[in-house]
């Protein structure tokens, strides 16, 4: 869709406001809220480029002055017509939402800490191959009862049985029926807006839920993933609840996931390069595995971006610990599941609920990519419990932005600048949360040391 096409689209709904949206480091929405007869005259739009490198909590690191211009100067932005839709919760006037793209000042350079940029960069390496990543997210989130003190430990919220579930509920068909209101909305929302969400389960924590997503285009389904959290955030508000995508929620709890399955395709040919046809593998397949083994714990900040995602893994809680493989093996950080030979895949189930989609992608595609490359060769597949095994990740925030920090092929496949700002964004954000006191400490320590 051109922009005339996105004009004419807004015209044929009769949009009179228009959400032009662009995702930061925490994949959530900035930008602005324009007229659509402003957007119809002209779709440029500006934003200063220093909301790109803000903490989560809105502040700015110790570098800021040398990652921007201390002008604090503005980015060019662009619309995809491509990722317009409508704002179906917003039933007052007619309301479209649209993702633009960052340029620099000379409108034409895409902006260096843009993470939607930073996929597309990933996704060229590929064309250049003449390969076409297909991806399939796998979405884990927990419903929990309003709370305007955070301090409040998190609760699963009532639903239409008049109670809270107090056990957990793995595939339980009537713990989902309890908020059916909520989730016949959400699907009839994602309709609207042409999300590709495909089958709902009940996960092993109380009201904790797994929303899956059709195949398809790496880009397409990480607007897809963006659009949903804003999408089912909204929902649960409008029925009295929250709905949150933090990796652990709650400390008696399991941590949520993004599951993220992926395999490539041959342009020319369409066929999936990880399969033999035979029911077997691929040299291809094996290097690709190879390089997500060898690279996870230098992407792992992009699976983990936030201080409480590394509360997730911890044994026996069903996130994984170390850098196993298996077939059709889920305690495993990366699992190849059973199917047939055009199915052919991998899971990458390191990334938490709470990643950026677009970095999440980003990094698991360029740690495949890598280890093409190089020929990496995985480990054989581990067989058993993977549980059992050794801790093998980055334990906080601030290490796993050293492992980054320390890996050169990552960072430029990643881009050097991004990697470079990402890194001083996250040590920023875990020197905040290191001044905070817990009630761990003052539980334990106040009256024993």
């Amino acid at each position: 869709m051109s922009d005339n096409n996105l004009k004419d689209w807004l015209n044929k709904h009769q949009i009179t406001e228009v959400e032009c949206l662009v995702p930061d480091m925490t994949g959530n929405a900035r930008g602005k809220i324009t007229p659509a007869d402003v957007i119809i005259k002209n779709t440029e739009m500006k934003l200063p480029e220093s909301i790109l490198i803000q903490t989560v909590s809105g502040e700015w690191t110790e570098e800021h002055d040398d990652l921007v211009d201390p002008k604090d100067g503005d980015m060019i932005c662009q619309p995809d017509p491509s990722s317009v839709r409508l704002v179906p919760w917003w039933d007052k006037e007619p309301t479209a939402q649209v993702i633009y793209d960052c340029f620099e000042p000379d409108g034409v350079t895409p902006h260096r800490y843009t993470p939607r940029n930073v996929l597309k960069r990933v996704l060229k390496k590929y064309e250049d191959l003449g390969l076409r990543p297909v991806v399939a997210p796998e979405v884990e989130f927990y419903l929990v009862k309003k709370s305007a003190d955070h301090h409040d430990e998190l609760e699963p919220p009532v639903g239409r049985s008049g109670r809270p579930e107090s056990a957990r509920q793995s595939y339980s068909i009537d713990a989902l029926n309890d908020f059916d209101p909520l989730f016949e909305e959400m699907y009839d929302f994602c309709e609207k807006q042409n999300l590709d969400v495909d089958t709902m389960i009940h996960e092993s924590g109380r009201c904790q839920m797994e929303i899956n997503f059709e195949h398809g285009d790496a880009l397409d389904l990480a607007d897809q993933v963006f659009f949903f959290k804003r999408t089912l955030r909204e929902v649960a508000m409008r029925h009295g609840v929250y709905a949150t995508f933090m990796a652990k929620p709650m400390e008696r709890e399991p941590g949520s996931a993004m599951h993220i399955h992926q395999s490539l395709i041959d342009i020319e040919s369409g066929n999936n390069v990880f399969s033999d046809g035979k029911g077997g593998y691929t040299e291809t397949f094996m290097n690709y595995l190879g390089g997500l083994q060898k690279y996870v714990p230098a992407a792992m900040t992009f699976y983990a971006p936030n201080v409480n995602s590394y509360r997730r893994f911890a044994p026996d809680i069903a996130a994984p610990i170390n850098l196993k493989w298996g077939y059709d093996n889920r305690t495993t950080g990366l699992r190849v599941p059973l199917g047939p030979p055009a199915a052919a895949r991998i899971e990458n189930r390191f990334p938490g609920s709470d990643a950026n989609p677009y970095l999440a992608i980003a990094a698991t595609l360029a740690c495949g990519l890598l280890g093409m490359q190089e020929k990496a060769q995985p480990t054989e597949a581990f067989e058993g419990c993977a549980f059992d095994e050794g801790i093998e990740l980055p334990r906080t925030l601030v290490e796993a932005g050293a492992m980054l920090e320390e890996c050169d092929p990552l960072k430029e496949v990643i881009g050097v600048p991004f990697a470079t700002a990402y890194a001083a964004v996250k040590r920023a954000e875990y020197e905040e949360f290191a001044k905070v006191v817990s009630s761990w400490e003052r539980e334990f320590l106040l009256l024993t040391v």
